[in-house]
């Protein structure tokens, strides 16, 4: 079986290397272009980079300085490798977290088949490289062990990370926490010397800016996105909404800093993750590839059916079968719907239900059950124990 697998796992692999080599994907290009661009002035946000506003940091766009000098199926080629590298680590350190023995040819091969996985190869994405890091930073938090660096980059790459060093700051990792902000402002205020121009306009005006990408497109799987397409334009999703994203961040990152006080890092992760993306009012189906360690936890917790079934759900995303790119049915509410919206309905499942979990658990007079001893929780105390210190 092992032999099965490892054969398929190289299949995908050699479909990766092929794809790089023959498919322009779109947003690597702007990537690409934006490393060029980023070094003219205020030109990386003014004008359009293959026919897309850039939207990403100028440290991201300066990152991308060194491939713009190559040509570009080189430097393609090279970015999706370097993706697939930061993949095979983040279901490692994932693995690690969980304290299981599952062999990583497997876990791999299974990722690869997820929708937010593969169409971040499809289009050049950042993202696998965001999970990457900062798994590899929470991995040394279970461990006891300093971090911080990782989701300081990732967050000066794209901001969505910074909901990892509002985790920090809950569960008392102040050290971390300050470790990750000075890494963040290392790598902004570099990107600020070399793109003074660009960093400005940026950080002044762009960045908040929803309006330079298609909010309602039916990718969008926040619930930002949702009621754009219910109520059928942003103009009638009022101040009001705001009540939406600080309600689920609040009770996202609570519930995920509980798991972690109780020494379970790798639920804190997940829950904190899918918190992100619903807070975020952009969050594209290819920013969910916090479903790896979210799937990891419904495993280890033996939710097997659930998980099978997620699984499903993320290879099949059927919300591409339902009517979007503009036309009428995408719009309003009607029988599909929540099928148009299941990336965003499963995510707030999710959070549910390890809501519902941490009260189970504690019904339990306070005791771990089996599955939350591995090696995340040997280093991180009790409540009552943090409480005392």
């Amino acid at each position: 079986m092992k032999r099965w697998v490892s054969l398929f796992l190289a299949l995908e692999i050699l479909a990766i290397v092929v794809f790089s080599a023959a498919y322009d994907s779109l947003d690597f290009h702007i990537y690409w272009l934006g490393g060029d661009a980023v070094t003219h002035g205020a030109r990386l946000y003014q004008e359009q980079l293959a026919d897309h506003w850039y939207t990403n940091t100028p440290f991201m766009a300066a990152l991308f300085t060194p491939l713009a000098a190559l040509p570009l199926t080189l430097a393609r080629m090279l970015w999706q490798l370097a993706s697939l590298a930061a993949f095979i680590w983040a279901c490692r350190a994932t693995l690690k977290m969980t304290g299981r023995h599952v062999p990583l040819v497997a876990v791999v091969a299974a990722g690869l088949l997820l929708q937010p996985v593969w169409q971040s190869f499809f289009l050049g994405q950042v993202n696998l490289f965001l999970l990457a890091l900062v798994l590899a930073d929470l991995h040394r938090v279970a461990l006891g062990r300093p971090a911080g660096i990782g989701i300081g980059i990732a967050t000066a790459i794209k901001l969505t990370p910074a909901v990892f060093v509002v985790l920090l700051l809950l569960t008392r990792r102040t050290k971390d926490a300050v470790t990750a902000t000075a890494a963040f402002a290392v790598c902004t205020l570099l990107a600020y010397a070399i793109a003074p121009d660009a960093s400005r306009l940026y950080w002044l005006h762009t960045f908040y800016d929803t309006s330079r990408v298609g909010v309602p497109y039916i990718s969008n799987q926040s619930p930002y996105g949702a009621l754009t397409r219910i109520l059928r334009g942003t103009a009638e999703v009022g101040d009001w909404y705001t009540a939406i994203p600080l309600t689920i961040g609040v009770l996202g990152l609570t519930v995920a800093a509980i798991w972690a006080r109780r020494g379970d890092w790798l639920s804190a992760t997940a829950v904190t993750g899918v918190t992100g993306l619903l807070v975020s009012p952009i969050s594209w189906a290819h920013h969910w590839v916090w479903i790896v360690p979210a799937l990891a936890v419904l495993l280890r917790n033996g939710n097997r059916k659930t998980a099978a079934c997620t699984f499903t759900l993320f290879a099949l995303s059927p919300l591409w079968w339902t009517p979007h790119n503009g036309d009428p049915r995408e719009y309003g509410v009607n029988l599909l719907t929540p099928v148009a919206n299941c990336y965003l309905i499963a995510g707030l499942v999710f959070l549910t239900c390890m809501t519902i979990r941490l009260r189970i658990t504690t019904g339990r007079g306070g005791r771990r059950p089996p599955e939350l001893v591995g090696a995340a929780s040997r280093a991180v105390p009790d409540p009552a124990s943090v409480r005392g210190g």
